[in-house]
């Protein structure tokens, strides 16, 4: 059981990533669903739709869902899967690439100057202290 003081440390530090994430949002042009089904094949490689569902927690026509606006769009293509003619694989194309890599650094750089304008030399050190704890936790 966790000590009290555990406890609230972990509401109020849920509260503000949930704070945080939201305002990160505001940066996106592609909806976090397909920005996210991007960032695993940039990740992982090709991927056939199963593995992508799985791999994002949906159902499988969820995610057949996706990857139709994703290739409308111009940012996915299918080809066939080298050993298995039933299945075909879904990889990024380099417009695909260029979108991906722009949504990041929309987020990163929004983040970059908020930390830039709001806090001090000290408070940034501590910030970058502290990112290496919350991976820590993120990975248990």
């Amino acid at each position: 059981m966790p000590t009290s003081e555990a406890a609230a440390i972990a509401v109020e530090l849920r509260t503000a990533m949930g704070k945080l994430t939201r305002r990160v949002k505001h940066e996106d042009r592609i909806p976090l669903g397909q920005a996210a089904v991007l960032g695993a094949l940039d990740r992982n490689g090709a991927m056939t739709t199963s593995d992508l569902a799985a791999d994002q927690r949906v159902r499988p026509q969820s995610m057949a869902r996706s990857v139709g606006l994703l290739m409308e769009q111009g940012l996915i293509t299918r080809r066939a899967h080298p050993t298995d003619g039933r299945k075909s694989l879904v990889e990024l194309t380099d417009e695909g690439r260029s979108a991906l890599e722009a949504e990041r650094g929309r987020r990163a750089g929004w983040l970059a100057q908020a930390i830039e304008a709001e806090l001090t030399d000290e408070e940034r050190s501590l910030l970058a202290r502290s990112a290496v704890l919350l991976d820590r936790l993120a990975t248990r």
